[in-house]
Order: C-alpha cells, then sequence, then structure tokens
C-alpha cells in the first residue's frame, strides 16, 4: 500500500524525523538483541522487525507528561518513542544492577513510572485489565486530557481479559485506546485459527466501541490514526480500538524456529511491505531526507546503539546478596 502523502504533508520535517529515527533505532536494537542471544550474552531476544511504523506512528501520538502506556513484550519501539532512555533497554536485556527492575525482570519488561510506562507484564493481555484500571482512575479523579495507550498483539484478542477489558472500558466510557498490533501469528498459530472476523477492529461493534484498521506498514497513517483516536478519548467519548496490519519477519523470539509453522516464501512475499525501507523511500522522494542525510542518520544510530551495548556491558551485575530483594516484607534475607 502506497504511504499516506496527504496526511504525510501535516507533519513538520521534524516529526517526519522523529517517525524515521525511531523505526531505524527499533531496528538497530532488534538486530542487537539477537546478536548478544547468539553470542551467549543474553537468555532470549524478542524480535519486533515488522512493527516499526505501528510502534513509531503510535508514540508520535503519545503525549509525554499526561498520558499513560501499558506495553507488551514486543514493544520495543514505543517505549523508545514514549521516552525510555535506550540505556535502560540494554540495561533489561544484559540484566545489569542498574536495571528500572533491578536486573530480576525477562528481556524487554521496561518500566519507568516518572515516564507513564507502566511494568509490562508477562501474561498475555494482562495490561489490557491493567490499563482500564488506571483509565478508571484518571476519570475517577476527572483529570481532563490524560489518555491510557494499551499495546498487545492479536493474540491476546483471544483471551479472556482482553474481552473484560473492552466490556468494562465501553459500560464506563473510559479514555483508553486499545491498539493491537496484528502481525498475523501468534508464536505459531495463525491468525485464521483464532477467529472468523475478517479484523480485530470488527469486534469493537460488539462492545458498542469506535473500531479502526490502519496499514501498520505506514507510520504516518498509523499517527493519523491514533492521534484522532486519543481526541475521541481524550473528550469523554469513551475507548477506541485501533488495529495496525503489519507482519512478523523474525521467529516469535530466539527460542522459536518459524520453519516449523510457515514457509520462507510467505515471509519472502511480505518483504515489499517492510516499513523501514519503505518509509526511507517515501522521505527521499518527498525531498524531507537526502543520500547523504540517510547516511549519516544510519551513521549516528549504529554508533549510539554500539557505544550504549559496550557501556552497559561494562556495568556490574546485581549483587547476589540482594537476590531475595522486594521479594519479602521486613529483611531481604529470606532465611532469617
Amino acid at each position: 500500500m502506497a504511504l499516506s502523502t496527504s496526511a504525510g504533508n501535516e507533519l513538520s520535517r521534524d516529526q517526519l524525523l522523529k517517525l524515521y529515527r525511531d523505526m531505524l533505532t527499533q531496528r538497530a536494537v532488534d538486530t542487537r538483541g539477537f546478536q548478544l542471544n547468539r553470542q551467549g550474552k543474553i537468555g532470549i531476544a524478542m524480535g519486533s522487525e515488522g512493527h516499526e511504523a505501528a510502534q513509531a506512528g503510535a508514540g508520535l501520538a503519545f503525549e509525554r507528561g499526561k498520558d499513560l502506556l501499558y506495553p507488551y513484550y514486543r514493544n520495543t519501539g514505543i517505549v523508545l518513542a514514549c521516552g525510555l532512555p535506550l540505556v535502560d533497554v540494554f540495561r533489561s536485556q544484559l540484566a545489569r544492577a542498574q536495571d528500572t527492575s533491578g536486573g530480576r525482570s525477562i528481556i524487554n519488561h521496561v518500566t519507568a513510572k516518572a515516564l507513564g510506562i507502566a511494568t509490562i507484564s508477562s501474561i498475555i493481555a494482562a495490561q489490557c485489565t491493567h490499563a482500564v484500571g488506571a483509565a478508571w482512575k484518571l476519570k475517577y479523579r476527572n483529570e481532563r486530557d490524560r489518555v491510557v495507550f494499551c499495546q498487545f498483539g492479536e493474540g491476546a484478542t483471544s483471551q479472556g481479559e482482553w474481552h473484560e477489558a473492552l466490556n468494562f472500558a465501553a459500560v464506563h466510557t473510559l479514555p483508553v485506546i486499545f491498539l493491537c498490533e496484528n502481525n498475523e501469528w501468534a508464536i505459531s498459530t495463525h491468525i485464521s485459527k483464532q477467529m472468523r472476523v475478517p479484523t480485530i477492529a470488527t469486534r469493537a461493534a460488539a462492545y458498542g466501541i469506535r473500531g479502526v484498521t490502519v496499514d501498520g506498514f505506514d507510520p504516518i497513517a498509523v499517527y493519523t490514526a491514533v492521534s484522532e483516536a486519543r481526541a475521541h478519548a481524550a473528550a469523554g467519548h469513551g475507548p477506541v480500538l485501533v488495529e495496525s496490519k503489519c507482519y512478523r519477519f523474525l521467529s516469535h523470539t530466539t527460542d522459536d524456529d518459524d520453519r516449523t509453522y510457515r514457509t520462507r516464501d510467505e515471509v519472502t512475499g511480505h518483504r515489499p511491505d517492510d516499513p523501514v525501507p519503505k518509509f526511507e523511500r517515501y522521505l527521499l522522494e518527498r525531498g524531507a531526507l537526502t543520500d547523504d542525510d540517510v547516511k549519516a542518520i544510519r551513521r549516528e544510530i549504529t554508533d549510539l546503539v554500539n557505544r550504549t551495548t559496550d557501556e552497559v556491558e561494562a556495568e556490574p551485575y546485581p549483587d547476589a546478596k540482594s537476590l531475595y530483594g522486594n521479594t519479602y516484607a521486613g529483611p531481604d534475607d529470606a532465611w532469617v
């Protein structure tokens, strides 16, 4: 599909470059995660190649200092777009002592309360009920122009918590945007094995809320849809379900062999929609970037990722004495 030229005209060059930088950074961090895993430095990596446009676009619509983000484990791009420092992403991956979770959480489970980024839950769709609880608090306290962003994959929509969250949010007209990144595969289960409806957004009608499907390979289209959804929710009109149709080019994680459930031809067939080179061509064609700009930005991001990786690898691991911290009431020593 073609990128949203008319919508792109409404964005400033700085906004377009932010989208581009965020997408490139997400791709570079994913690549580094897989490299670190293969080097035996981290136990597992979760890639989001193919999700860059969906996350950069949604992240641009997130209003820092106001909104709250409830992400899921494949959300490296949006947490970065919403302001999480790159160093904290690598501290999480490499389980260093200065990690916001103390080096104790599974990969990509970052958190940043000051930035409005909630702790990720490992339970699929659990973040949906958490997000609705936060949205209920905003409404209860009459906090105007604040919205909760709730991220998940299409596999989460097969979970009971997802349906409960949408229903509760709809009944109470809560300011929450449900953002589905539909990449067609819930690990090894294709979407056709999960539901009969053609799109996730179709399900919004069952709860009496607005549902929108958008090209998840187009960051401008995603930004436009999420911005409109945010305005709708912030105005007190209730939740919106936004579905970004994208594709997962890599295995579910480094522990997964996707060749057991999909062919290489299928993956290759989706490559023309790869959002990173596609958006880069768009920016070049409209004159927002030059070839020299592209080379400079790519080199800058590569250098940043390399430097940050080296810095974090040099940081200490958590002290073994802190093993029982935040586990038991009272002293950390479980055996006292």
